[in-house]
């Protein structure tokens, strides 16, 4: 019937692809997208007409944009995500007027309300062709014949009946974006752009007495592109130079050329996570300084690598040394810190520790002049050591929980060529246990 039509396989996987990369780009005007592979894609887009112009401005500018991207759009506002569906697939009006759904939806065809072919098929059988037909319809024989899901994409598009949305991506908590008359190029002009948009997120999270966590640059290219790039801190932080810093060491830690294309046109700033960050206190001893100089620098280093590769050494409530300190990333210090870590302690309260401490206590091959006594010789890896010298025991017992654990006995010991190493008994004599066991756990410097 039309020789010229042209037509190829379709592809499922490959459209997906492309109305993830559209719903991207969509993000220009909202952050609440959500997709819908029937329907295209829907946006919420409550309190966000105002930056546009309005509703009628918006539809224009989106449309006169996908259209330069070689896409044939077909868009519309309602009150309800089921009116906006039915209006953009079969209705004239872009833009329907706030209670306007049910006059707009009464002469469009049944398939407008979403629904799958064989009801669409089943209401034709019955002479149902248009929604306006079964507005007023008794709900109970639809419902019995043709199922609940008429009546429940009805109501939805009415507005009788709530319809959830759910963003592709979460909403962040603050958005500041800039948007150009002019697509800017220059890496300059994209560095000052944001240090303005973090100075603004700066004030609004100091007013809230917040600091950022993790923020997202997003670079919207006039062809559609969208370039995003992800930082994460140490600190709650809300310093505009600070987050400058980040991005730029992050950008240098991708090791890409830069790539502007034709420009970019809206740049965003968004924070995805953020943590109570009170006022700076300067001290006159320079703790603060160092601290914070230390925290710059972790937060440095993870924007080139990733902040979840670096770690703290924190302490642990136990006093069984593996489990007296875990290595934790950055952004998990906190939790940590909730869950039984302790803080630091004074140096001079410190009990003497090995610098080497062995992942694992390895077993040794003992004998000690009395039971309870310090070790006489040792044999460890097949190697013999004599002893010269000891202290101890440093007697360390299980937490009160762990009944399965016994308790030890550490010694310092020093062989004859002066080699010190640190062992222990695993079990009292007669009260846990008839054969002690002894384990090397560390080797002083």
């Amino acid at each position: 019937m039309i020789p010229t039509l042209a037509t190829s396989e379709e592809d499922s996987a490959a459209d997906r692809i492309l109305l993830e990369k559209l719903a991207d780009w969509s993000e220009r005007y909202t952050p609440l997208v959500t997709l819908d592979p029937a329907n295209g894609l829907i946006l919420d887009i409550t309190g966000a007409t105002h930056l546009f112009g309005g509703e009628e401005a918006l539809l224009v500018d989106l449309g006169a944009r996908l259209d330069d991207q070689g896409f044939l759009p077909r868009a519309a506002i309602a009150d309800t995500p089921g009116a906006a569906c039915a209006a953009a697939r079969f209705g004239a009006a872009s833009v329907v007027p706030v209670g306007g759904s049910a006059r707009m939806l009464e002469p469009l065809p049944l398939a407008a309300l979403r629904l799958d072919q064989e009801t669409v098929s089943a209401l034709d059988r019955v002479g149902l062709k248009r929604i306006g037909q079964i507005v007023g319809a008794p709900r109970a024989p639809l419902a019995a014949r043709f199922g609940s899901t008429l009546i429940r994409r009805l109501d939805q598009a009415l507005g009788q009946e709530e319809e959830a949305i759910t963003p592709r991506r979460p909403a962040p908590p603050l958005i500041a974006e800039r948007r150009f008359a002019e697509p800017i190029v220059r890496e300059e002009d994209i560095a000052a752009t944001l240090t303005s948009l973090a100075a603004t997120l700066g004030s609004s999270l100091e007013a809230r007495g917040l600091g950022a966590r993790a923020l997202e640059l997003a670079l919207f290219r006039v062809d559609g592109f969208v370039a995003r790039t992800t930082v994460g801190t140490s600190r709650p932080i809300r310093a505009a130079g600070l987050i400058l810093d980040l991005f730029r060491e992050k950008f240098a830690g991708l090791g890409e050329s830069f790539d502007a294309g034709f420009g970019f046109d809206t740049i965003r700033l968004a924070v995805h996570a953020t943590a109570p960050s009170d006022a700076a206190q300067i001290d006159l001893t320079g703790e603060a300084v160092a601290e914070a100089d230390l925290d710059q620098l972790v937060d440095r280093i993870g924007a080139r690598i990733g902040v979840n590769r670096i770690g703290r050494i924190v302490r642990r409530a136990s006093h069984i040394p593996e489990r007296a300190e875990t290595f934790v990333a950055p952004d998990d210090e906190g939790l940590v810190k909730k869950n039984g870590a302790l803080p630091s302690t004074d140096p001079s309260e410190a009990i003497d520790r090995p610098l080497r401490l062995l992942a694992r206590p390895e077993p040794v091959e003992a004998i000690a002049e009395v039971p309870d006594g310090p070790p006489v010789h040792f044999r460890w890896r097949r190697a013999l050591y004599r002893i010269v010298r000891a202290e101890g025991p440093e007697r360390i017992a299980s937490e009160w929980w762990r009944d399965d654990e016994l308790s030890r006995d550490y010694f310092r010991v020093e062989d004859a060529s002066g080699h010190r190493f640190w062992l222990f008994r695993e079990g009292l004599y007669e009260r846990e246990t008839a054969t002690p066991r002894w384990y090397l756990h560390g080797v002083f410097a």
